[in-house]
């Protein structure tokens, strides 16, 4: 027991560029206290001492904020950053390495007395917010963006956004990091797209206009519109937005 604590007190330092200290991190850091007091009641719950187990469970969520089910496994060196809102259900299971943000759910799906909850594999990153649902498995090394809304399994070493989730960008390699603000962003892609498209077709309209002596006029509102919209989604062509 001895060790396995010291090994989550060095994970804390390992995760978090903010633990100063022992002492610091032993009695500020919820995370760990959830922890601490999971392995016990998953020791219970083992042991057949469910009820027991479920209301330790549910002194740890008072206590912290943090709701994990005894029944529920977790590997070796896991990390709650923050840890507010978290939720991890029974038959959830997570790997080695996993590292997840306040917020973050691991819920279920059916009613039913089986497998329903996700499986996690390891070095995973779970960015805050983010929920994954059902019997699923995410593979290891993945990156779920904050806020993402996970119900596909998920292969090993993707990076995940959105609502429903979806694979964005190519495989990175398999480590934690704390980079889960530099996710990219399908939906502004698309945007910039399509703003690329419409440009290019002003630009030939244009063109056969001027060979027509043709003359447009110019609607000033949508323009200026045009201008604060390619300032936040700017696009690959090198000519200008009128």
């Amino acid at each position: 027991m001895l060790k396995q604590i010291k090994e989550d007190v060095t994970t804390v330092f390992d995760r978090d560029p903010a633990a100063r200290n022992v002492f610091e991190v032993l009695v500020a850091y919820p995370g760990l206290h959830a922890l601490f007091l999971y392995r016990v009641a998953h020791f219970l719950w083992k042991k057949g001492e469910k009820t027991l187990a479920r209301i330790l469970s549910n002194i740890c969520r008072i206590i912290t904020g943090i709701e994990i089910h005894p029944g529920a496994t977790i590997g070796k060196r896991f990390f709650i950053d923050h840890g507010m809102g978290v939720v991890i259900g029974e038959t959830a299971e997570i790997g080695d390495d996993v590292l997840l943000y306040q917020g973050v759910v691991l819920g279920g799906t059916s009613m039913a007395k089986k497998k329903r909850h996700p499986t996690i594999g390891n070095n995973v990153v779970i960015g805050a917010g983010a929920i994954v649902l059902g019997a699923i498995e995410i593979g290891d090394g993945v990156k779920i963006g904050a806020g993402s809304v996970v119900v596909k399994s998920v292969p090993a070493c993707a990076t995940v956004v959105g609502v429903p989730g979806r694979i964005v960008g190519e495989k990175r390699k398999e480590k934690i990091d704390l980079d889960h603000n530099k996710l990219p962003d399908p939906i502004a892609d698309a945007l910039r797209l399509i703003i690329e498209h419409q440009q290019k077709i002003e630009e030939r309209l244009q063109t056969i206009e001027n060979m027509e002596g043709l003359k447009y006029r110019i609607d000033e509102y949508f323009e200026q519109k045009k201008r604060e919209i390619a300032k936040i989604f700017p696009v690959n062509s090198k000519t200008e937005v009128r």
